[in-house]
């Protein structure tokens, strides 16, 4: 997802957030079926990772959104100007800012009066970003903000009253299932005024065979990139998963349009982390993460049950992927 800055700065976790980790993972890894949230598969190792599965050939989902970004800037730029006011770019996710620094650039240099706001769980990626983007892009305003999306987009809009325009990039509102993607949205909506906007990456249903290759890609890497979540479990919270004894398992429904991604146990065993034991039964699973698939029908549909209204798509030359603005109504 990000890469290394030349000039790092020191990056602590607190105890209160190891912690939390600590507690999500034993909350998850007790329930039935386990699971782990996905949001943790973001340290430093998870993000080089991550990065690696952009660049490989069978991942289509960033290479067709980037088109949208690096064709489409000044189209994408025209809608959030509107009427020329002011306005914060929040993005949630920012990652390393790749595709919206074509839409920074091109509002830089059309003199636009825009503050950005990158908003990432992952420190390792806001520290990246506070480096480059001043260097790469002369004059941008800017403000990194690490943390829970919500948490910052309470901090976003404690530092100014200019209109907000949300950008939720890379399909990152199908790490949830429809329902929760549709709840996410509700509470989003509830962070913006009537007339701020949102601009929504949405992976697009398409052949089930080119959806699950991007998720079990050949050189491994999707399995790299779910074990690493074990080992930064082992690293960080005194844990001893042996991830060869997993399988990663991955999984495409067209009918839902849910992509799925599993951690097999391969033989009974037990794990500790700390002081809690976890059981593992021969072939029980972890469920890791999901992609989410949609229609269009299925992205207005979520539009209008949580107080947005359409107003503008942007495609992929496929039309594999899309970008849509919604407006806060």
């Amino acid at each position: 997802m990000n890469q290394p800055s030349t000039q790092p700065a020191m990056i602590e976790t607190s105890k209160s957030d190891t912690e939390t980790f600590y507690n999500d993972v034993i909350k998850g890894l007790k329930q039935t079926p386990k699971r782990l949230n996905s949001m943790y598969f973001y340290d430093a190792a998870g993000d080089k990772l991550f990065q690696e599965l952009m660049d490989c050939p069978e991942y289509y989902p960033t290479k067709c959104e980037l088109e949208i970004f690096s064709q489409r800037t000044a189209d994408l730029a025209n809608t959030m100007i509107g009427d020329g006011d002011a306005f914060d770019l929040i993005e949630l996710g920012a990652g390393d800012a790749t595709k919206s620094s074509y839409l920074l650039k091109y509002l830089q240099d059309q003199g636009v009066d825009f503050t950005y706001l990158p908003i990432d769980i992952s420190a390792n990626v806001i520290n990246y970003l506070t480096v480059k983007l001043p260097l790469t892009i002369p004059g941008l305003k800017m403000t990194g903000l690490n943390g829970q999306y919500f948490d910052m987009l309470k901090r976003a809009a404690a530092l100014s009253n200019r209109r907000k325009v949300v950008l939720f990039l890379g399909s990152n509102i199908g790490n949830m299932p429809v329902n929760e993607a549709t709840d996410f949205c509700k509470e989003l909506r509830h962070h913006l005024a009537p007339g701020d906007m949102a601009l929504i990456g949405f992976d697009l249903k398409k052949s089930p065979k080119t959806i699950l290759a991007a998720y079990n890609d050949k050189g491994g890497i999707t399995k790299k990139f779910n074990f690493n979540l074990l080992h930064r479990i082992n690293r960080e919270l005194d844990a001893n998963f042996d991830v060869n004894r997993f399988d990663h398992y991955p999984m495409y429904d067209p009918e839902t349009g849910a992509c799925k991604s599993y951690l097999i146990s391969l033989q009974d065993q037990l794990v500790t982390l700390g002081k809690e034991t976890i059981r593992f039964v021969k072939d029980e699973y972890i469920y890791m993460e999901i992609s989410q698939k949609f229609t269009i029908m299925q992205t207005d549909q979520m539009a209008a049950h949580t107080g947005f209204r359409p107003l503008d798509r942007f495609f992929d030359n496929k039309k594999w992927f899309v970008d849509t603005i919604w407006i806060a109504e």
